[in-house]
């Protein structure tokens, strides 16, 4: 049976990569697709989840979430292009009433109690509301995937500081200590997952409009990164939320225990590893500490050529 997944997240070029992975793997169900402010404001969050499914128009659509309102000092836009997706802009029709990601977020889980991987790859204010909304949330989902924090790894946000742990480091404080099965996958591993120019240009199954959609958007993070951080190439840093459901080997884990600093003027957003190897707190995270990036090389070429 198909591992049954509900994804939050800020798309982004990486991120709509990310969802359109979910969409065509057979061995996922995605059952919801929830916005969050991050890379993109609110309301643009919540246009681009459904760009991202519009474009693609899966034969199944999951059920869409809107972000809730959510202002942060940052967004990915300098990446990510105008609008989060490549600077393009695409069609897209207005929903009127959309239900809250937090709300899709809890009823989904409770429609189907331990059969949920929840798949964050943004902020956590979302996860973090619907939290709020349900306490027994922890107990009634299967599993949380999570893209954020960073141990050894300089920050993308600040010095120390991860993006999606900066925007929001007390929803993300939330969610670490929520109890819940939660796999977080920091800078650390995400910032091996690069892809040459010709990776991503000569995607397989050109024809399909998944390949479409991507070959659009690429482009401009192609551009970004090597404008921003001299680098070719581009991170796609949110397609290992979805790797590491679909490929359980693909990534390795240490149980660690992380917390994350909400006040400090220069350490807000600040991912905290307990490595103390006497003392430390019990394990709250099984902590990415490596990934076979061969192996999610070939999930993605795999998974794009069921396209065609």
């Amino acid at each position: 049976m198909a591992q049954r997944i509900v994804i939050l997240a800020d798309p982004g070029i990486d991120g709509a990569f990310a969802i359109a992975l979910a969409l065509a793997d057979p061995d996922l169900e995605l059952l919801g697709l929830g916005a969050n402010a991050g890379n993109v404001p609110a309301e643009k969050a919540t246009e681009n989840v459904q760009i991202v499914v519009e474009q693609l128009d899966p034969a199944r659509w999951p059920r869409l979430g809107a972000a809730l309102p959510s202002e942060y000092d940052v967004d990915g836009q300098n990446l990510h292009g105008r609008g989060g997706l490549g600077g393009v802009e695409f069609p897209v029709a207005k929903l009127h009433h959309p239900l809250p990601a937090d709300k899709l977020v809890v009823d989904l889980v409770r429609q189907y109690p331990r059969e949920i991987t929840i798949v964050v790859l943004g902020p956590l204010t979302g996860l973090a509301a619907a939290l709020d909304r349900d306490p027994e949330l922890p107990r009634l989902v299967d599993r949380v995937i999570c893209l954020g924090g960073s141990w050894h790894e300089p920050g993308n946000a600040s010095a120390v500081a991860e993006f999606h742990f900066y925007c929001d480091p007390l929803a993300a404080r939330k969610v670490l200590r929520s109890g819940a099965a939660l796999t977080l996958i920091p800078l650390d591993v995400s910032r091996k997952v690069l892809f040459s120019p010709t990776d991503l240009l000569e995607l397989p199954a050109p024809e399909s409009r998944t390949c479409q959609f991507l070959r659009q958007i690429v482009p401009c993070g192609i551009r970004s990164t090597s404008n921003l951080y001299g680098i070719e190439g581009f991170h796609l840093k949110d397609v290992l939320g979805i790797a590491a459901v679909s490929l359980r080997g693909a990534l390795s884990t240490r149980p660690m225990h992380v917390d994350v600093e909400t006040r400090g003027e220069l350490t807000r957003g600040m991912s905290v590893v307990d490595a103390r190897p006497q003392t430390r707190a019990p394990s709250n995270v099984e902590l990415a500490v490596g990934v076979d990036v061969a192996a999610v090389r070939d999930y993605i070429g795999r998974t794009l050529r069921r396209t065609e």
